[in-house]
């Protein structure tokens, strides 16, 4: 945990210049989503809510992982479905990562409107159900990373050319307000 602007920091912002190698910063972010997880398992079973933490948590399901979802929806699984051949059955884990962010995306707003009702409330306990959500969140959400670092990364690793790359760093780049050239100097 680091400190940023006199606030505790629990998820890490990773390192833009990270964005030249859109494969590593996928699953960078991968990384930071597990210890989401963690935290959301943390909100659902404290006491009294620690409202820096309930606001990063919703301040992050809410804008972090939103733009890491149409990293993948609008750019890298588009170029794994045109780059993968006919055995690497890939509609079928398609199908099941697309239904997956569905999901995460009713219980992501729920959580983070459950989480900023605690907070405007000055902390207290998170309510029974919220608690629910969040477990239930942090759980789909272990299992899916799990699906995406074992069959998608890899597989991305050996279809994806470079070009395929190149055109994905630059959509994830301009989704963080940033410019190619950008990410080469950082």
């Amino acid at each position: 945990m680091t400190q940023s602007r006199g606030r505790a920091q629990f998820l890490e912002p990773l390192p833009g210049r990270l964005l030249s190698e859109p494969l590593d910063y996928i699953l960078a972010d991968h990384l930071r989503q597990r210890v989401l997880c963690h935290l959301c398992d943390r909100l659902a079973d404290a006491e009294t809510v620690d409202c820096r933490l309930a606001e990063e948590v919703a301040s992050h399901i809410a804008d972090d992982m939103a733009i890491h979802i149409r990293d993948e929806e609008e750019d890298l699984f588009p170029a794994l479905r045109r780059r993968a051949k006919p055995d690497d059955d890939i509609d079928k884990v398609l199908g099941q990562l697309f239904g997956d962010h569905a999901e995460d995306e009713t219980m992501a707003r729920k959580i983070v409107a459950g989480l900023r009702r605690c907070i405007g409330k000055g902390g207290g306990k998170v309510p029974p159900r919220l608690a629910k959500t969040l477990r239930n969140f942090a759980r789909h959400q272990r299992r899916h990373l799990a699906l995406e670092n074992a069959v998608i990364i890899p597989l991305a690793k050996v279809r994806l050319s470079a070009k395929d790359l190149e055109t994905l760093s630059g959509a994830m780049a301009a989704r963080r307000g940033t410019s190619p050239e950008e990410i080469s100097a950082k």
